[in-house]
């Protein structure tokens, strides 16, 4: 018997964040249900234990962000960052988060490569995973700070080539491997989000990339944080 959940489409509410979890074990996916279901506008639309599950919810649902477990029905990670492979080049407008037990640097920077917008472990606090899926829902990129350093961790230091950050992108660059958002950032180093926007656009486009988390990889593979 599978355990995948498709429910009737419901009509989409103003500002509802509909999520997909994906994770091979029921308890996990019954419990991060009750706990995102509390929040405003935050809606659980579909479960999934698998791979094949997971791609027909989400073909079906369409849901804002997908919470993606990389260990799904076999032992090795490869299927969780294919199947984040297959999501994000089927649906771009989809944000995939991983939510995972394991801290390893190889998979930070794996997830990064497969187009997850963020990823986060699984003891994590409440408040920060809601804080991560607000941001994925967003657009913006959610590492919390142990994925973050795992990410600098697993990278030689290289020079950039072609332009070079100025100083006060680096600043915001810094800030968007913390996962904070324009606005955060903004109040951080008094500067309006209007502003960050400008260093964001101008940043992405001196490392060659189209999103934030690309950014932050993309730097720290150069070792610029």
């Amino acid at each position: 018997m599978t355990d995948i959940r498709i429910p009737a489409r419901a009509a989409v509410r103003r500002g509802e964040v509909r999520i997909v979890l994906v994770d091979d074990h029921a308890i996990v996916r019954q419990g991060l249900r009750s706990v995102l279901e509390r929040e405003p506008q935050l809606s659980i639309v579909g479960e999934a234990s698998s791979a094949p599950e997971a791609l027909a919810v989400v073909a079906h649902e369409r849901p804002s962000i997908v919470l993606l477990d990389l260990k799904l029905s076999t032992s090795s990670d490869s299927e969780g960052l294919q199947l984040c492979r297959q999501l994000t080049q089927a649906h771009p407008g989809v944000g995939v988060l991983v939510l995972t037990t394991f801290l390893d640097d190889r998979l930070v920077v794996e997830a990064v490569h497969a187009g997850a917008r963020g990823y986060v472990v699984k003891d994590v606090d409440t408040t920060e995973l809601i804080a991560a899926i607000r941001a994925v829902s967003r657009g913006e990129s959610a590492f919390d700070s142990r994925s973050a350093a795992a990410v600098v961790r697993s990278l030689n230091g290289q020079q950039p080539h072609g332009e070079t950050l100025t100083g006060r992108e680096l600043d915001v660059l810094r800030l968007l491997a913390r996962g904070m958002s324009n606005r955060t950032i903004g109040r951080e180093l008094f500067i309006s989000e209007t502003t960050v926007k400008f260093h964001v656009g101008n940043l992405m486009r001196k490392l060659d990339v189209s999103r934030r988390a690309e950014a932050v990889y993309a730097a720290s593979k150069m070792g610029l944080i």
